[in-house]
């Protein structure tokens, strides 16, 4: 897609059937910091610059889980949206108490609770609550989420770039939109050019859920290796400008962090 998009002089947004959105509203994902109050002036801090929502990673137990979600909705307000990673940590059985739960604080969805393949499980639990259940990180086919969307495993898909790929990405969520669920696109650990791809789909995309998840520590490393840095700024991911995926590399600076012949990394 990059090189097609290059070769064309067209960005890969519209080689995907053209940008429905140059900004793209981000949500700060995870708060990696020790203690509570810790936390709370990390999430104040995020407010602050502008940033309107953050999902916790969580999955300490349902008692703490709580705890920490209580705190944060109390020092942020009822606008600012919340929403939680849960890592697999509970059973469907409980995580339909700690949903419930959630549900007085307005949570806006709930991550993947159960292990990724209990869909059956999540069909039970997406079925019992209000709160909207989110899945899909580790699937790479649109295959799949055919599966979790005719079990009705979720109520919002997050395919990860990383994983399946611009194509399949835009046929899941091509599939999504027939099934009626928004997508939101899983962002972890991926760096620039999987960050750069996830914003040309999200741009594309017609039911994008409409905030991307971004990773506060893995952009400035992502952009240490770029010409030009993918900006994100007042609560926004901007889509990176120019043909193919709009990135270019240092290629001197990977050269300095590798082996020749790619057998270690320094």
């Amino acid at each position: 897609w990059d090189l097609t998009g290059k070769a064309l002089g067209l960005p890969v947004c519209q080689l995907l059937g053209g940008a429905c959105r140059e900004e793209i509203p981000a949500y700060v994902s995870g708060l990696p910091v020790e203690g509570l109050q810790e936390k709370v002036d990390l999430a104040l801090s995020w407010k602050d610059q502008g940033f309107r929502a953050i999902k916790l990673h969580i999955g300490y137990g349902m008692e703490e889980d709580l705890r920490i979600m209580t705190a944060l909705r109390k020092a942020l307000g009822p606008d600012f949206k919340l929403m939680m990673d849960a890592h697999w940590n509970y059973t469907a059985a409980q995580a339909v108490k700690l949903a419930r739960k959630l549900e007085a604080l307005e949570v806006e969805f709930l991550e993947c609770p159960l292990n990724p393949e209990d869909l059956n499980g999540y069909a039970e639990l997406a079925a019992a609550v209000d709160i909207p259940v989110a899945l899909g990180e580790s699937d790479r086919t649109h295959w799949q989420f055919k599966d979790i969307f005719d079990k009705q495993s979720c109520d919002i898909a997050q395919p990860d770039i990383g994983r399946c790929g611009i194509t399949e990405m835009m046929r899941i969520a091509d599939l999504a939109e027939l099934y009626g669920r928004p997508v939101a696109p899983h962002l972890s650990v991926g760096q620039a050019g999987c960050i750069a791809a996830t914003l040309h789909c999200d741009a594309a995309m017609y039911n994008f859920y409409g905030m991307q998840e971004y990773q506060p520590s893995i952009a400035p490393v992502a952009n240490e290796f770029l010409t030009r840095p993918i900006v994100c700024e007042n609560g926004y991911l901007r889509l990176p400008e120019g043909p193919g995926l709009g990135i270019e590399f240092e290629e001197d600076k990977i050269r300095y962090h590798s082996v020749e012949g790619g057998t270690a990394c320094e």
